[in-house]
């Protein structure tokens, strides 16, 4: 699998051209992501980019500028399409240097999603961590339904997930129903899912959307994951992601915790929930930092 590899601040990634995924990302000899054999295939998403839409459409189906349209299923045993079109699509090296490297892709019109997208991200690494920059372009010639996110396995350590611990500023978590959709939005106050407070992951199962994310007094948002021998975070900006995924891949067999930020929940292009709508020429651009602790 052809692949580009990053080095600055400490740190080492390697990106694969098969999805821009995040294969490896290590700082000194510690692996803060979840990562796989060069040759693949790509396990559960491991450091895919998410768009244009994060996490499930409903059925494959949904409306749009008075027409409806219908995407392939991908998740066949709950009869949905998940996680967008680009995150194992081809993507072209754009531009590559000391501590960074770029990658386009381009989503052509099709049945089920009519409309161009121009698609850049940008690795880039420091001392503070791996920044990525993901940019979409409509270069079509009408408005585009848009939602994005990345999916990283985060690592805090060589010891079982449950003996983690989770710090995730959340004030509200989407309940979904037996096929993972969306059923309710409420509080985490009295429920599993409250980790506003630092505490052991345990064996509380998670594959919840969150929002009202509370950002630190910088106004960065910053969901930790600790272990024994130290831990990892992802930060970004909530107004521009004001949701996060988190999963513990709970009888998946596969190591890490899941954490997504995102700029809607699952299902928007149905509910309309914080989706974007990109008219003709717009830009939208959301960043995240992946940091040792």
């Amino acid at each position: 699998m052809p692949q580009l590899v990053v080095r600055g601040g400490g740190f080492h990634a390697e990106i694969t051209k098969a999805g821009a995924a995040l294969r490896v990302l290590r700082h000194g000899d510690r692996d803060l992501v979840t990562s796989w054999p060069q040759d693949g295939p790509i396990p559960y998403y491991s450091g895919t980019l998410l768009a244009p839409w994060p996490n499930r459409l409903a059925r494959g189906r949904y409306t749009f500028g008075g027409r409806s349209l219908s995407v392939p299923i991908n998740e066949p045993e709950r009869g949905h399409a998940l996680h967008g079109l680009v995150a194992f699509a081809p993507w072209q090296l754009a531009e590559e240097g000391p501590g960074f490297a770029g990658l386009a892709h381009t989503v052509e019109p099709s049945p089920g999603y009519p409309f161009r997208l121009a698609m850049r991200v940008r690795y880039t690494l420091n001392a503070q961590g791996l920044t990525t920059t993901l940019t979409a372009e409509n270069t079509g010639d009408e408005p585009a339904p848009y939602g994005c996110g990345p999916h990283p396995w985060l690592l805090a350590g060589d010891g079982p997930k449950e003996g983690w611990r989770l710090e995730l500023p959340a004030g509200r978590v989407l309940l979904t129903d037996e096929v993972l959709l969306p059923r309710e939005l409420t509080d985490v106050q009295g429920t599993p899912y409250d980790f506003r407070a630092e505490r052991p992951i345990g064996d509380t199962v998670l594959d919840e959307a969150f929002t009202g994310l509370t950002p630190a007094a910088d106004g960065v948002t910053r969901v930790r994951v600790l272990g024994a021998e130290g831990g990892v975070q992802i930060a970004w900006d909530a107004s521009a992601m004001p949701w996060v995924q988190v999963c513990t891949g709970t009888g998946f067999g596969h190591p890490g915790l899941a954490v997504e930020p995102m700029t809607c929940p699952p299902d928007a292009f149905n509910s309309g929930t914080d989706l974007i709508v990109l008219g003709p020429g717009e830009k939208h651009e959301a960043a995240w930092t992946i940091s040792p602790l």
